[in-house]
């Protein structure tokens, strides 16, 4: 591990100060970039009892992204009054419905950070927990840090594709991250990804080797976008190679499996791997 070099933060700080001006999102949003190709930002405002609120994140990864967040940054901030429990809960509730359900390449970091702020300068009443306003704020904010959180995935590191990968018809929720992680972390599919190749096998494999108790695959359904590709424990007996290949040509592409053995369901992010992805990797050492 290389120290930082603290004497030079400490002397730029002053400066940093100075430059403190409310539209200088994008200049924070490109400082924060390392492997990154673009910066990442959004904003949207909604209305809370009668007061316009502004919601507005930057975030920052492009490799070593995997659930739990990883080597990313991302930086929230609304001008709600908010209390601190409800800030807490809104905070906790997000990152597990975005930032904690991206992965590029399975690899973490210790360096992750999600940073949420309230200014309190909205005239507002203070939102608590659990009333309408604190609802639709903290969907609003869920909805600022699915689109952060997507963009990094977007921007994975030689990325060419985006994917979706839906798990539903679970036992629990657990169960299907096993399943939809099994899928997303997979070197063999992301490749095949990359060659716009409809693998079934591959994925069916991941699905089998994801770890979930007495799963019966007769019974579990694959889909590529709207094509049924599995079922019964094989191929489905409508399926063509031509329908896969044409939604594996697309730049996004949703995998979807219905495990058929319950209600529950879980959505991740991903993208394919590249040839691109080794270079930057090879090559880069921070």
């Amino acid at each position: 591990l290389e120290p930082l070099p603290v004497d030079k933060v400490i002397a730029g700080l002053p400066a940093a100060i100075e430059n403190l001006k409310e539209d200088n999102w994008l200049n924070a949003a490109e400082a924060i970039m390392t492997t990154d190709i673009v910066a990442k930002g959004t904003s949207r405002r909604i209305t809370l009892g009668g007061k316009q609120i502004t919601i507005t994140g930057i975030s920052k990864g492009s490799g070593m992204i995997h659930p739990n967040m990883a080597t990313m940054l991302g930086y929230i901030a609304t001008d709600a009054a908010v209390s601190q429990a409800a800030l807490e809960s809104i905070i906790h509730y997000a990152v597990n419905k975005s930032f904690n359900c991206i992965t590029v390449d399975g690899d973490t970091s210790t360096n992750d950070s999600l940073i949420l702020i309230a200014t309190n300068q909205a005239g507002n009443t203070e939102i608590i927990e659990n009333n309408a306003d604190f609802i639709t704020l903290r969907d609003a904010l869920t909805d600022v840090a699915i689109e952060l959180a997507q963009a990094i995935v977007r921007d994975g590191e030689g990325a060419t594709k985006f994917m979706t990968v839906s798990v539903e018809g679970g036992r629990d929720e657990a169960e299907c991250r096993k399943v939809a992680y099994a899928i997303a972390h997979s070197p063999l599919i992301k490749t095949a990804f990359f060659a716009s190749d409809p693998n079934l096998g591959r994925i069916l494999a991941a699905i089998g080797y994801a770890g979930v108790d007495n799963l019966d695959v007769n019974a579990l359904k694959l889909y590529l976008g709207d094509v049924l590709v599995a079922e019964n424990g094989g191929r489905a007996a409508a399926y063509l190679e031509e329908q896969g290949s044409a939604v594996m040509k697309e730049p996004e592409i949703l995998v979807r499996v219905d495990l058929a053995r319950g209600n529950a369901e879980c959505t991740v992010w991903t993208c394919d791997f590249s040839y691109d992805y080794v270079k930057i990797n090879a090559d880069y050492r921070s």
